[in-house]
């Protein structure tokens, strides 16, 4: 580790409610999560944030990997069999240990929001919460690096396994 390395604060505002007990066979981002719904719960004194975000469609979750220990520089992705460096990838195993992901908002209820697309452990921390602007956030002329060319359905369907415990 260097000694360079600097560390923050956050603030907790809430925990992330999903089926997944355990980080095997979970799916490993929304898309390939869409059937699975979640719920955001937001701690009482930050529910009046949540004022208007019911007018979106999506929102994108920011949240801690509570459920991983240390990190790793160079990883195998659950998406391809080539390793690579850990900011090219969106594995868990990351200095910061900050997880985002993009879901579909299905309504809010007082301090709860109940989204589709939960690709997340049971009561992860969750650190933000932010709407998806489509004008913003969208960007047709993206490349995707070493995932270009992988089939999209397939990886749908890939869940995780224990290569990062």
């Amino acid at each position: 580790m260097s000694r360079n390395l600097k560390s923050v604060n956050l603030t907790v505002i809430g925990k992330i409610l999903t089926a997944h007990d355990e980080i095997a066979n979970m799916p490993i981002q929304p898309n390939g999560a869409e059937d699975q719904v979640g719920i955001a719960e937001v701690y009482p004194e930050f529910e009046e944030g949540l004022m208007d975000l019911d007018g979106f469609s999506h929102i994108i979750l920011l949240y801690h990997f509570h459920g991983q220990q240390g990190y790793q520089l160079v990883v195998k992705p659950f998406m391809d069999d080539t390793e690579h460096g850990v900011f090219a990838t969106r594995s868990p195993k990351r200095p910061g240990a900050i997880g985002m992901s993009v879901v579909r908002l299905l309504k809010t209820e007082g301090n709860k929001i109940y989204f589709e697309g939960a690709d997340m452990l049971n009561e992860t921390p969750l650190i933000d919460i932010k709407p998806f602007f489509r004008m913003f956030d969208n960007r047709p002329d993206a490349v995707s690096g070493w995932l270009e060319g992988k089939d999209e359905e397939h990886i749908k369907k890939v869940r995780s396994d224990n290569r990062f415990k």
